[in-house]
């Protein structure tokens, strides 16, 4: 069993109040990865509500965004016939997803979890660290060319540190 985890590619992240170029010049790639994969796809969504900026995230990151209801909380339009399947997280690693496979993997063994999305340097490596825990035996891997990140120090210190924890980084698809 494979997996294709889409992380938080969502209008307030590509388009919106934290969006950026890099974010959408990733949303075709992906696209046309989903439509390519071979396994179960899934995306997560960041879910805050109108008391952000009273959290702990939103006193350090103090501009709302993915607002659950508002526009910006929704996945971004050419990956929204794909999002059948979403996984709603409060924060920048979703244990229910980490949980959700660890289970499914007790009796169909999942071989591979492949990342792409939205921040490297944040919900990625969170997502990431997360689903290498929960499944150990699993190679988790991370495509570099469809991830986007605020700036480019950051998104290879992140693929550093996961390369570290042995999460595999795919510069290129070719690779």
């Amino acid at each position: 069993m494979k997996y294709l985890i889409i992380v938080d590619m969502q209008e307030d992240f590509v388009n919106g109040c934290l969006g950026s170029d890099a974010a959408r010049a990733i949303v075709n790639g992906i696209a046309d990865e989903i439509k390519a994969f071979d396994g179960k796809t899934v995306f997560t969504m960041d879910t805050h509500y109108d008391n952000y900026l009273s959290t702990q995230e939103g006193k350090k990151l103090p501009v709302p965004h993915c607002i659950k209801g508002t526009d910006g909380w929704n996945i971004v339009e050419p990956l929204r016939e794909f999002a059948a399947d979403c996984v709603i997280k409060p924060t920048f690693g979703s244990i229910e997803l980490a949980q959700r496979l660890y289970e499914e993997n007790k009796t169909e063994r999942i071989e591979k979890v492949e990342l792409v999305g939205v921040c490297t340097s944040i919900c990625v490596i969170s997502n990431a660290m997360l689903l290498k825990a929960f499944l150990p035996e699993a190679e988790i891997s991370v495509r570099a060319d469809l991830c986007a990140c605020v700036g480019e120090e950051s998104h290879n210190a992140a693929l550093k540190a996961m390369e570290t924890a042995q999460i595999e980084i795919v510069r290129d698809k070719n690779e």
